[in-house]
């Protein structure tokens, strides 16, 4: 089985290819070190791929950062990390391929909540931690049914660093209404499990704020023409366009919008990237929200940035990367843990993932993005989210408050 590696050529991150380890079987050097893989799973390459590089290079930095400091004495972090494509079908297969490689004690990612119900169950029937720096799909953690209450977690593996899409749709519904003085918008999603769960959010609180949904569509997130839905808001009367989706749709939907009727669209941290804005020439002021707080306002991400920039990855940590060193982190302090529980090694075979994923609930440290614990449902404890505003070609800060709705 080919297993990927990381290396450090010159700063730069660069993946090798290794030969099978004997059976899967995990590795010691001549000194007694023993191997941890962490697999890594975002869109490397695609429409989505800025974001899910800054994943890639954040979980590596941890790794790195890791065995240079030897947090885990006696082990050395590697990361493994596989393309999805933002697709599920093929998240689903790169589940699998983690769970086959027992040198694998735990998962970061992935991007998409759509991709992660695919990787959801074969993770947790294998007993492999999965830790995602951006699903915000409230059901992943709560179950289908907790909008009525009844919630339920579903899989005891899976945790996440990034707060819910039930907290993210509240935040910016009171963000549009109170702060930005919006009372009529026409809402549109893509149909998907991140953008329909997010717009249900900002929906239901919106309207309960006092304000108007006028109208409302669903597009398709591979069409790149809207002019038909363009016309619908201008009949419509908007003067605000919530938009459920992501920013390679969301980016030509907003410039097509501007040049029929100058009002913004807003998104969630799906839309919160570079490229939003490298896309649509009528980016200015247009709003997203984003969980967290910019890393760049936050004492506790300068070393993550300083690193970062010294590790010389060509490819921006854009929006989830203090979240995904966060992730990465929380799997290396739960084999800190295990280790340090099992008289100073490493379980041994099956048995490591299961310490592993018991020592989750001990997790409790100060990351990049702030104080790093998880909530009986796998949640982060840290709801921090920030309201951003499209201003003179780049994303500025305007509102950072942790919120419950």
């Amino acid at each position: 089985m080919l297993i990927l590696t990381t290396v450090l050529t010159t700063g730069a991150l660069t993946l090798t290819a290794c030969g099978s380890r004997d059976d899967n079987k995990k590795s010691s050097d001549s000194g007694g070190t023993q191997t941890v893989v962490i697999g890594v799973d975002a869109p490397i390459t695609g429409d989505l791929s800025a974001l899910g590089l800054g994943i890639k290079n954040s979980a590596d930095l941890a790794a790195q950062t890791a065995n240079k400091d030897k947090t885990v004495p006696g082990i050395k972090f590697e990361v493994k990390p596989l393309d999805d494509q933002a697709q599920p079908s093929v998240g689903q297969q790169n589940a699998q391929k983690f769970i086959d490689d027992d040198t694998v004690l735990g998962v970061v990612g992935p991007l998409n909540s759509g991709v992660s119900q695919s990787m959801q169950k074969p993770l947790n029937d294998a007993g492999l931690t999965q830790v995602s720096p951006a699903n915000t799909g409230t059901e992943l953690t709560q179950g289908e049914k907790w909008k009525t209450g009844d919630k339920k977690r579903p899989f005891k593996t899976y945790f996440r660093t990034a707060t819910t899409d039930q907290i993210q749709g509240a935040f910016a519904a009171k963000y549009l209404f109170n702060n930005a003085k919006i009372k009529q918008v026409y809402l549109i999603d893509d149909q998907k499990p991140y953008g329909a769960g997010l717009a249900a959010s900002f929906k239901n609180t919106f309207t309960t704020l006092g304000g108007k949904i006028v109208g409302s569509d669903h597009v398709n997130p591979d069409d790149r023409d809207f002019n038909a839905v363009v016309t619908q808001v201008k009949k419509s009367g908007a003067k605000a366009v919530y938009y459920g989706g992501e920013y390679p749709a969301g980016a030509p939907l907003s410039q097509q919008l501007k040049d029929s009727v100058q009002i913004p669209l807003m998104g969630g941290d799906g839309m919160y990237s570079a490229d939003f804005i490298k896309l649509n020439k009528k980016a200015q002021g247009d709003i997203a929200t984003s969980v967290g707080k910019p890393v760049e306002e936050l004492d506790s991400a300068k070393k993550f940035i300083a690193d970062y920039k010294t590790a010389g990855y060509k490819d921006a940590y854009e929006a989830y990367g203090g979240g995904t060193y966060d992730a990465t982190w929380s799997i290396i302090e739960a084999v800190k843990i295990a280790v340090a529980d099992n008289g100073g090694k490493l379980p041994s075979g099956d048995d490591a993932r299961a310490k592993v994923l018991a020592a989750m609930a001990k997790v409790k440290f100060d990351g990049v993005t702030g104080p790093v614990s998880f909530d009986e449902y796998g949640d982060t404890t840290n709801t921090m989210m920030t309201a951003y505003q499209v201003d003179g070609g780049k994303w500025t800060s305007k509102l950072s408050e942790a919120y419950k709705p």
